[in-house]
């Protein structure tokens, strides 16, 4: 029997329990697809759908002995014997199947969870509870808007979130760089200013690292950002490009790092030397190394080893960035602003955190974006677009995609089939016969991935599309739209009711109602650790 073959140990709800409230380092993983994840999870559960684990695993749980213990079924489908099959191939010797599975987990009294990025949703509640952070209501800053108050409306979401929608007049100031760049857009202490998002965490957070920073001015969250902008009727804009000013002055900046080091301090963040870093390298601990700067300063010279996450973003998908729980994080920027002020906050979640001293920028020697950490390709027997497209015409062919769904129905191959990887074997049940089928995704990486689980389930001929639907569309071929071929189900990716400018008024309502409610759940969960500075 090969290591891959044997059977796996359970481990039971309680145990991963005890790990969370004896602050060991686990992860706890998820390995259904982002919709059923986001309807219900444990805390501390990270999302790696098992469509995509061997793209994703290294990278995100570094270090190949930490203790993960996987769920996940799907259609009466436990998926997590085969997840933990792969995740023994990649090299991970401690990995073990909740005992019963999210059922076992519930009916032990365990907490759940509802939509993504829970921990850091409901850190922003407790920040508010604790300290009170001031807001304002839409209609209150419309009002604002409208007598042209002295007033500044920063956007603390990523540009493209602030570009496909946007309060009017507000300009594009991401999270880490509030703190940094305000008094360039306020310099006045008597101008107010105002911190939105799509929903709360962010404007909340955003709101208060303006206030624990020392600022000045006035400061107020949009009391549930875009969501109560659209619920009480007014318009939104769409497409703005406005963003703070690049270079910030010399004594604003002195005033921005002061503060910032000042609430780093408060909340325990430690400081080492970038010399020093292995020592943090012990045995049995995973360390995560961002530099939260922007990504195209991040581009321009990094650290070595260091992966991009820009501030305000890793505070709100931390459990994306980080999913070993009791992991350490080590943050670096090149301003010691925004580094203290993200650390500020992963400190205050109960994460282990460092800041990285002052280095000189002839460290950042790395250019670019370094290659994702990964497994080999596949091997498989490949075909050109061409050669498709003549077999396509005979019609002795189905070519199913594995792309992300949106893509799918943004734009495919005529006459291909969506699918996800995970679910080829239901795929398979929709999709008529074929002498042949060829995988395609949006660059053939995924595919090859798919073509040796299609190669199992299936005598057919199995054939990955050369270059992916980039290769197709690049040769010019024909491009059809919508959701005309679904061989399983769109589960890939939970539809935010904070996102797009199309949602349903119940849906958004809903969204603000569950959040206010996640201080409660944490209560009867009692894993947090969240300790508000």
């Amino acid at each position: 029997m090969t290591a891959a073959s044997q059977p796996f140990p359970v481990t039971t709800s309680q145990a991963v329990r005890q790990a969370l409230l004896d602050r060991a380092e686990i992860a706890l993983v998820d390995v259904r697809e982002e919709d059923p994840f986001a309807q219900q999870h444990p805390l501390w559960a990270a999302n790696f759908p098992l469509s995509k684990l061997e793209l994703e695993a290294w990278t995100r749980m570094p270090r190949r002995d930490i203790r993960i213990v996987v769920y996940g079924q799907h259609d009466g489908e436990d998926l997590a014997p085969r997840a933990a099959t792969v995740l023994r191939t990649l090299g991970y010797t401690d990995v073990s199947l909740l005992d019963g599975g999210l059922d076992a987990w519930i009916a032990a009294g365990g907490e759940v969870f509802r939509d993504v990025n829970v921990p850091s949703k409901s850190f922003g509640e407790v920040v508010e509870a604790k300290r009170h952070t001031p807001s304002l209501s839409a209609t209150e800053v419309q009002a604002l808007i409208d007598r042209q108050a002295d007033v500044v409306i920063v956007d603390a979401r990523r540009f493209d979130e602030y570009q496909t929608m946007n309060i009017p007049t507000s300009t594009s100031v991401p999270g880490a760089e509030l703190v940094l760049r305000v008094r360039e857009l306020a310099p006045d202490p008597a101008t107010q200013v105002i911190v939105n998002c799509a929903g709360r965490t962010r404007s909340i957070i955003g709101t208060q690292s303006l206030i624990n920073a020392g600022i000045p001015n006035r400061v107020a969250a949009l009391r549930n950002g875009t969501i109560g902008w659209t619920l009480a009727g007014q318009t939104l804009s769409h497409g703005a490009s406005r963003r703070a000013p690049p270079q910030v002055d010399a004594a604003n900046l002195e005033q921005a790092r002061a503060g910032a080091r000042a609430i780093a301090d408060r909340a325990g963040v430690k400081r080492i030397a970038f010399d020093a870093l292995a020592s943090l390298e012990a045995p049995g601990r995973t360390v995560y190394r961002f530099d939260v700067r922007t990504p195209e300063e991040y581009a321009d010279g990094h650290l070595p080893g260091f992966a991009s996450a820009p501030g305000g973003q890793l505070v709100q998908e931390t459990d994306h960035n980080a999913p070993v729980r009791g992991a350490r994080i080590v943050l670096t920027d090149d301003d010691d602003v925004r580094a203290n002020m993200s650390a500020s906050w992963l400190a205050q979640m109960g994460w282990d955190v460092y800041v990285v001293g002052p280095v000189g920028d002839a460290l950042r020697s790395e250019r670019g974006n370094p290659a994702a950490n990964r497994p080999a390709t596949p091997e498989a027997p490949t075909v050109t677009p061409t050669t498709l497209a003549d077999w396509l015409e005979a019609g002795d062919v189905a070519v199913i995609d594995v792309t992300a769904s949106a893509n799918y129905v943004k734009r495919h191959i005529p006459g291909a089939w969506y699918a996800i990887r995970a679910q080829l074997a239901q795929a398979l049940r929709e999709i008529p016969p074929a002498r042949r089928y060829v995988l395609t995704c949006g660059s053939s990486l995924l595919a090859r991935f798919a073509a040796v689980d299609l190669q199992a389930l299936t005598k057919a001929e199995v054939f990955v599309l050369e270059g992916g639907n980039a290769g197709w569309f690049d040769a010019g071929l024909p491009a059809e739209q919508g959701e005309t071929r679904l061989a399983v189900p769109r589960m890939d990716r939970y539809r935010r009711p904070y996102e797009g400018t199309d949602n349903a008024a119940a849906a958004m309502q809903a969204y603000l109602d569950w959040e206010f409610g996640l201080i409660a759940q944490l209560d009867r969960d009692g894993t947090h650790f969240f300790e508000v500075a």
